[in-house]
């Protein structure tokens, strides 16, 4: 029986060699998800949009809610809960899709030409097509409500870049899990659930005693929504350290989870 290599090279070499095929597919998807719909892609934009107004409206008009060190702006709560909700829906899309990508594309099992270790790739690209167009509506909605954005909003990418990677991660890893065990699809909505009243999305971290802050930490997300904040509206810059050691960790987990996928997959077709 063919094996599939699971070293790192083979990982970088994969996905270098179906770089083109991953964007056609993220394209077809993207595009796939507002086929028949009225305004199509338009929808992509007009969903944060009006997200991010009604957050507005409710947590600063009616709870009067506010965020320390964002400013006492009608914009400020709101602006820093979006930041959180880009970070925790790139990772919440990207599990809660993983446990089927095997599943929902069977036709690929049984061809053997195809790269089904690709699939993870896909959708966490999709996942980050959709954070990069809300990152354009948090942009114009800071330029508005505080007339400027802030000097660090460019170094985003460096906080975006282990989250892409652990999501990816997370899909090969949950892709593998989801063929054979059909639960790990209910389990996610748990999981997507737990990691985002457990993350600083709704409250400052530093608002928090100790103790739980401690908890909290153990969240994948709770540093990089951290990070993503300083550099997206407070002008600060990131912790550089602590991502370094965050994405290499996280690069260690992308060739586990890769190796895990890859050793699994020769069962696919007999499950399917």
């Amino acid at each position: 029986m063919f094996k599939h290599s699971v070293s790192p090279i083979s990982l970088a070499r994969s996905t270098w060699k179906h770089r083109e095929l991953i964007l056609q597919l993220t394209r077809k998807d993207v595009i796939g998800r507002y086929k028949g719909s009225l305004f199509g892609l338009a929808w992509s934009f007009m969903s944060p949009l009006f997200m991010l107004g009604i957050y507005t409206l409710f947590f600063t008009e009616v709870f009067h809610a506010r965020w320390g060190g964002m400013g006492d702006g009608k914009g400020g709560y709101a602006t820093a809960l979006f930041a959180g909700l880009i970070m925790h829906t790139v990772f919440a899309e990207s599990i809660s899709r993983g446990s089927q990508l095997v599943t929902d594309n069977a036709n690929y099992v049984t061809k053997v030409i195809f790269p089904l270790e690709i699939l993870p790739w896909v959708s966490t690209l999709t996942a980050l097509y959709h954070a990069l167009v809300s990152l354009i509506v948090l942009a114009l909605f800071s330029l508005v409500f505080t007339g400027h954005i802030a000097s660090t909003f460019l170094l985003f990418p460096v906080v975006l870049l282990p989250l892409v990677l652990i999501s990816t991660a997370a899909g090969w890893l949950l892709a593998s899990l989801g063929v054979y065990v059909r639960d790990v699809g209910q389990m996610t909505s748990l999981i997507v659930l737990a990691l985002l009243y457990t993350a600083p999305v709704f409250f400052p971290l530093e608002s928090m005693k100790s103790s739980v802050q401690a908890v909290m930490r153990f969240n994948p997300l709770t540093l990089l929504i951290v990070e993503a904040r300083k550099v997206l509206l407070a002008g600060q810059w990131p912790d550089w350290s602590a991502l370094a050691i965050y994405t290499g960790l996280a690069l260690i987990a992308c060739w586990l989870a890769y190796g895990w996928f890859q050793r699994t997959r020769a069962g696919f077709i007999d499950v399917l």
